[in-house]
């Protein structure tokens, strides 16, 4: 399929910064690609490979899995604890806190005798497109389940501006969405611009929309379960118990059949959550700066859509390159952290992130902000 001599698709964005020359050439490729009818631009947009992170992309037909991510139903959730944040203010209580996270959230794999027998119910009884990936579900699935990854992934605890001590976990599908995509990708089509796609109406493109399902899925599991063992920490640590009700999540890698501009549109998310009117988001900053919770505003011209975070300002090279041990002890002030891998923390630095407060200005016909959290605690591994 090609249409080389179709006009781009307009451009909407929300920026809090210009943007540079390397991250417009990737917008431009998606503008001109064929099917895409619609493009928002959210104001932590940042250079990934093929199609930026922070970019909302709407097809009438085709399925673009770079679009998409690799890391399948990525997102964050959240709880409240029914204590103040103080509960973590002395040395004492964070330090016995981070050795149980060690001990309790592993990050790449399970560890032997913890690795489950079967996968929950509802992701043994879905299947997968093809053999090989139900494979891929009967092993790494299971012995990915409940782990936290690498990267910009943390599991945090954060003061509401009422003192109330919150829970947020950042995590996704791990390899199994990885996997899942590269599979799907061997399968695509190169558009006129080198973008790959999946038709929708072909048994292919069903294949990637069903498996796409399951591995969002498999991450919301993944964040309910990593949440779960911190909370039944905390029992056991402080004795304190959750605000059930405080609960929810968000995912921001999908792709959805979703009603806009009086069409039904394939709305791709990468780096992004659904913002309509009324919709619980949750919008993490960086280790030492702050995170919101807001409701969506429902624009028409952002898809629904808002910023996923603050988004990196620096490359993760770039962030090793610049920032020293002393410099993310500096920045990281006021947070408790695990100072032994201030090494490998450099490119998590919050100097490697936007300003998530420019962010929100910038994105304040998307969102209406319900809390500001600033963090007490973060766990990260890298």
């Amino acid at each position: 399929m090609t249409e080389s001599s179709r006009h781009p698709t307009p451009l909407h964005a929300w920026l809090c910064e210009p943007l540079p020359p390397d991250v417009r050439k990737a917008l431009a490729r998606i503008q001109a690609t064929e099917d895409v009818c619609h493009v928002a631009v959210m104001p932590d947009v940042h250079l990934a490979h093929d199609v930026c992170i922070g970019t909302v992309v709407a097809t009438r037909r085709l399925i673009f899995p770079q679009a998409v991510g690799s890391d399948i139903g990525c997102g964050m959730a959240v709880i409240a604890f029914d204590c103040p944040a103080e509960l973590l203010a002395g040395e004492d209580a964070a330090g016995r806190l981070l050795v149980g996270l060690h001990e309790t959230v592993p990050a790449i794999r399970q560890g032997r005798g913890r690795i489950p027998e079967h996968l929950p119910e509802p992701l043994q009884a879905a299947h997968l497109s093809e053999p090989r990936l139900e494979k891929l579900k009967s092993r790494d699935a299971r012995v990915q389940l409940a782990t936290l990854g690498r990267g910009n992934h943390f599991l945090e605890f954060q003061a509401d501006e009422t003192g109330r001590l919150w829970l947020m976990v950042h995590t996704g599908s791990r390899a199994v969405g990885q996997m899942i995509t590269q599979h799907h990708l061997s399968k695509t089509q190169a558009a006129s611009t080198g973008l790959r796609y999946l038709d929708t109406e072909t048994a292919g493109g069903r294949a990637y929309l069903s498996d796409v399902q399951w591995a969002s899925d498999y991450a919301s599991w993944n964040r309910r379960l990593l949440m779960a063992a911190a909370v039944d920490l905390m029992r056991r640590l402080f004795a304190v118990e959750p605000v059930e009700s405080s609960a929810y999540e968000c995912s921001h890698n999908h792709v959805r059949l979703e009603k806009h501009l009086g069409e039904d549109l394939w709305v791709h998310r990468k780096g992004a959550i659904s913002a309509s009117g009324g919709a619980p988001g949750i919008i993490p900053g960086s280790m030492g700066t702050a995170s919101y919770h807001v409701e969506g505003r429902g624009c028409p011209e952002s898809l629904r859509s808002s910023s996923h975070g603050a988004g990196r300002a620096m490359s993760r090279e770039e962030a090793r390159r610049r920032i020293s041990v002393k410099e993310v002890q500096r920045q990281m002030q006021g947070v408790w952290f695990d100072h032994h891998r201030a090494e490998e923390l450099r490119e998590e630095a919050p100097g490697a992130y936007k300003d998530v407060d420019r962010v929100m200005r910038a994105q304040r016909n998307l969102t209406r902000i319900i809390r500001r959290l600033r963090p007490v605690l973060c766990y990260k591994v890298t």
